[in-house]
C-alpha cells in the first residue's frame, strides 16, 4: 500500500493538473505526428528542410509536387492561398483522427530538435491548434487592435507554421473557398481574431517562441547556442529553444535562416555532415574523366604581385587539359604580365580566351560574358571565378570545391591581421553588410564547416547545370543600384540558390589594392605596409625564419654576422629600380650631406629617399634586421634610426673599391645584391683591425657589423662586371 501511495505521488507530481488517465493520454506517441508541407519545386532550401527532418526522424508528407506555383511571392500582400487549398484537400483524405499535424513552409525552414520535444511543448500549450507568432503584423495593419493582448511575447499570428489535432485543423480550413492567389496569412488571421472561432477551434499563438521561431523582425533576438556537439537557435528575449526555425518574410531573400547562414543547426559544430553526404571524390579518376572547368580570371584594378599570382596559378593541382581560361584584363599596366604568362604557358590549357583593355568592357559585362561562355559550352561542367587579388595558397582548392558537390561553393579567404573575408555572414535591412553572430568565430577558425551565406566574392565555384537552369539570366551582374558582386549575389538569393563557403581547410588570402601605385618599375617593393605577408614571401629569403633555429648565422670575422635576408627577386628588383632611376651620385664629393647624415668616404650611389623608398626601407630594418641585432648584440635595442640608406655600385672603370674608413653608425648593414663570378669579379670587405676579409659574398646575404671605432674596413677592388650592395648606417 505504501508503495502504491509513492507511485501515485510521483505520477501527480509529473501531471498535477490531470488525472492519471489524462496524463497518460497526453503522452502522444511520436508516430502520431505528421509533418505536412508544400513544395512545388526541389529547391536547395527544400532539400535542406528534408535533410533536417530526416536527421530528427520526422515523418513528412509533401503536397503540390506536380503543381505549378500560382500563389504569388513572399513580398505580396496577397498570396499563399494555394497552400490552404492543398492542405484542405489532403486533410479530407486522412482517416486517423488522433493524428497531430505540423503544417509548415519548407523552402526556408529547418528543424532544430525532434518530435519528442515538439510534442511535449505542444501538449504544454493546452490548445488544439498553436500557430507561430510574430512581433510584426502583416498583411493588414488595420487588424492590429483586434488581436488578443498578451502579457508577454508576440501578439500576432504567423501562418508559416502551426501544429494541431487533425479534426481541429480540418475544421479550421473547412471554410476556405479562396483563390490560390489569395492570402493564407489573412485567412488564418481572420479566424484567430474572431473570438467565437478562436474559442471554438481552441487556437492560440506560440507567443514566446517555444516551438516556432519566425526570424522576420526577430533577428536581434536569436543567437546560436553551441553545446553537446549540437547547435541550437536560442531566443534570448524569452530564453526559449524553438524547434522549428523559419526565415520568413523579407528575410527569405535577405537571410538563409539564422544570421544569413544557419550553420546547419541539425549537425555538429565541427562541420556540415549533411553537406558531406553527397561528396564527389575525384581520387582515382583518369585525367580525361575530370570535370571540365572554365576558369574566369578577372583583373579590374592595378594589383600588387600579379606575377606571383600567375606563378601560383600554374601550381594548381588539376589536369590543365581539363581547364579552359577566360582572362579579362581592364588594366593596361598588367598587359605585359598577362602576355608573358600566356606566351610561356597558354598552350597547356584546353582553350584560352582573352579580353583586354582595348575592348573597354566593364566588370559586369565581362563577368556576365564569362559565365555565359560556360553556360553555352555543352562540355563545361563548372565555372570557377578567380579575381587577380586572390592568393590561392592551397594547390588543391579546385579539387576540394568540386568534391563538395554543391551547386555554389567558395573557399574562405581572409586578409591577414583583419576580420575581412570574401563572404558576409549577414545582411542589413537594406541588403548591405551586417556582421552575423558567429562571423568572427568562423573567420578565425573557431567554428569549422560548410556555411550557407548571403554574399560571396572574389573566388567561387558554380555548377554549369545551375547556369542552365535557375541562373539562365545573362545579366546576373547588372544593377542600377548595386555593384556587380552584390547584384550577382542578390540574383542568386532571389532564385533560391544557396551560396556556401567552406573553412574546413586553409585556402589562402586576398591582397589589399587600396594604396597600390604604378609609378615605379617594381611597384610591389612598396607593399611592405599594405601587404606585409605577400611582401615577405616575395622578397625575404626563404631561410630567414630558420636563422636562429638552425643557426644559419655565420661569424666570418669578430662581431661580424653574416646571414640570409633577401630573395633573389628582391635583389634583382632593387638593382633594376636603381638603374631605372639612373641618377647615380658622383664619387668626387668628400662630404655629402644626406638628411643630416654623412658619407665619410663618397661612393657611386643612389639613396633610398631619392626613389621615395625611405619609409619602406626603415620598416624592413625594423621588421627583419632589428630582431637579429638584438639577439647577436645582447643588451642593445634599436629603433633603426637610419639617415643613410643607399645602394652602391662598383665598376672597374667607375669606382672599383672603397678606401679604409669607419662608418658613421652604431652598426652597419651591408647586403649583396648580385652574385660574384656570375655578375662581377673581385670585391668584398676587409676589416683591417682583425686582418679579416670576406670575399666570397653571397647574393641576398647581409653582413652586419659595428661601425665607428672598432670595425675599420675597406671595400676590396671589383675587377670585372658590376657589383651592387645595399648599405644602411643604423643609429649614428
Amino acid at each position: 500500500m505504501r508503495l502504491q501511495r509513492v507511485l501515485l505521488f510521483l505520477a501527480l507530481s509529473v501531471c498535477p493538473l490531470f488525472s492519471l488517465t489524462n496524463c497518460e493520454e497526453q503522452r502522444v506517441p511520436e508516430e502520431k505526428l505528421l509533418i505536412v508541407t508544400i513544395a512545388t519545386q526541389d529547391t536547395e532550401g527544400f532539400k535542406r528542410f528534408l535533410v533536417s527532418a530526416k536527421h530528427f526522424n520526422y515523418t513528412v508528407k509533401v503536397l503540390g509536387r506536380r503543381e505549378k506555383w500560382r500563389a504569388g511571392d513572399y513580398m505580396s500582400a496577397t498570396g499563399g492561398g494555394q497552400k490552404v487549398r492543398l492542405l484542405k484537400e489532403a486533410l479530407q483524405e486522412m482517416k486517423n483522427e488522433d493524428t497531430i499535424i505540423l503544417f509548415t513552409d519548407s523552402y526556408d525552414v529547418v528543424f532544430s530538435s525532434g518530435p519528442k520535444e515538439l510534442l511535449k511543448k505542444f501538449q504544454q500549450a493546452k490548445h488544439k491548434v498553436v500557430f507561430s507568432s510574430e512581433s510584426l503584423i502583416w498583411p493588414d495593419r488595420h487588424l492590429e487592435d483586434k488581436h488578443p493582448h498578451v502579457t508577454e511575447g508576440n501578439r500576432f499570428l504567423g501562418s508559416g507554421g502551426f501544429i494541431g489535432y487533425l479534426p481541429s485543423i480540418r475544421e479550421m480550413v473547412a471554410d476556405w473557398k479562396g483563390e490560390d492567389s489569395d492570402s493564407d496569412q489573412l485567412f488564418f488571421t481572420n479566424i484567430y481574431i474572431d473570438p467565437a472561432k478562436r474559442k471554438s477551434i481552441n487556437i492560440t499563438v506560440d507567443n514566446k517562441c517555444r516551438m516556432f521561431q519566425n526570424l522576420h523582425g526577430a533577428l536581434g533576438e536569436v543567437v546560436l547556442k553551441f553545446e553537446d556537439g549540437r547547435v541550437r537557435a536560442r531566443n534570448v528575449l524569452y530564453d526559449t529553444l524553438p524547434v522549428v526555425v523559419h526565415g520568413n518574410g523579407p528575410t527569405k531573400l535577405q537571410i538563409n535562416y539564422l544570421g544569413n547562414y544557419i550553420p546547419n543547426i541539425w549537425t555538429f559544430e565541427t562541420g556540415c555532415t549533411a553537406c558531406n553526404e553527397g561528396l564527389l571524390p575525384l581520387e582515382g579518376l583518369q585525367e580525361s574523366e575530370y570535370p571540365l572547368v572554365l576558369i574566369g580570371i578577372f583583373i579590374q584594378k592595378p594589383t600588387p604581385f600579379v606575377t606571383v599570382f600567375f606563378e601560383r596559378f600554374l601550381k594548381l593541382q588539376y589536369p590543365k587539359n581539363r581547364l579552359k581560361l577566360f582572362i579579362h584584363n581592364q588594366e593596361a599596366h598588367h598587359e605585359s604580365q598577362v602576355s608573358l604568362f600566356l606566351k610561356d604557358h597558354g598552350s597547356l590549357y584546353q582553350d584560352v580566351r582573352v579580353s583586354g583593355p582595348e575592348e573597354e568592357m566593364d566588370t559586369a559585362a565581362s563577368r556576365n560574358l564569362a559565365i555565359d561562355v560556360c553556360r553555352k559550352d555543352e562540355g563545361c561542367d563548372y565555372f570557377f571565378t578567380l579575381d587577380i587579388e586572390v592568393v590561392l595558397k592551397n594547390e588543391n582548392t579546385l579539387k576540394i570545391l568540386i568534391e563538395q558537390n554543391l551547386p555554389f561553393v567558395a573557399p574562405m579567404i581572409t586578409r591577414p591581421g583583419r576580420l575581412w573575408s570574401n563572404f558576409w555572414g549577414a545582411l542589413s535591412a537594406e541588403g548591405y553588410y551586417a556582421r552575423s553572430e558567429d562571423y568572427v568565430d568562423i573567420v578565425q577558425g573557431r567554428r569549422v564547416g560548410v556555411w550557407n551565406v548571403p554574399y560571396v566574392s572574389s573566388v567561387y565555384l558554380l555548377k554549369a547545370s545551375l547556369l542552365r537552369s535557375e541562373l539562365t539570366d545573362f545579366d546576373l551582374f547588372n544593377s542600377d543600384i548595386l555593384d556587380p558582386d552584390m547584384a550577382f549575389c542578390h540574383n542568386i538569393r532571389k532564385q533560391g540558390v544557396f551560396m556556401f563557403v567552406t573553412n574546413m581547410q586553409t585556402f589562402g588570402r586576398i591582397v589589399s589594392i587600396e594604396t597600390y601605385q604604378t609609378s615605379h618599375l617594381h611597384n610591389d617593393l612598396w607593399q611592405i605596409f599594405e601587404n606585409p605577408v605577400d611582401w615577405q614571401e616575395r622578397y625575404i629569403h626563404e631561410n630567414y625564419t630558420y636563422i636562429m633555429r638552425d643557426k644559419l648565422i655565420e661569424t666570418p670575422c669578430p662581431d661580424v654576422y653574416w646571414f640570409p635576408i633577401f630573395s633573389d627577386v628582391a635583389c634583382d628588383h632593387i638593382v633594376e629600380e636603381m638603374e631605372h632611376f639612373g641618377k647615380w651620385s658622383g664619387g668626387d664629393n668628400t662630404d655629402v650631406r644626406i638628411q643630416g647624415g654623412y658619407e665619410n668616404v663618397p661612393t657611386i650611389d643612389i639613396h633610398m629617399n631619392q626613389i621615395n623608398f625611405e619609409k619602406e626601407w626603415h620598416k624592413f630594418l625594423l621588421e627583419y634586421i632589428a630582431p637579429i641585432t638584438e639577439k647577436m648584440y645582447p643588451g642593445y635595442y634599436t629603433k633603426c634610426a637610419t639617415p643613410l640608406n643607399f645602394v652602391v655600385r662598383y665598376k672597374p672603370d667607375e669606382q672599383p673599391l672603397l678606401a679604409p674608413h669607419h662608418d658613421a653608425s652604431t652598426f652597419t648593414v651591408n647586403i649583396a645584391l648580385n652574385s660574384k663570378e656570375v655578375d662581377y669579379q673581385g670585391g668584398g670587405c676587409r676589416f683591417l683591425r682583425y686582418d679579416c676579409s670576406i670575399e666570397a659574398t653571397r647574393k641576398g646575404w647581409t653582413l652586419m657589423h659595428p661601425g665607428r671605432l672598432t670595425h675599420y674596413h675597406e671595400g676590396l677592388p671589383t675587377t670585372g662586371g658590376v657589383r651592387y650592395i645595399a648599405v644602411s648606417f643604423v643609429d649614428p
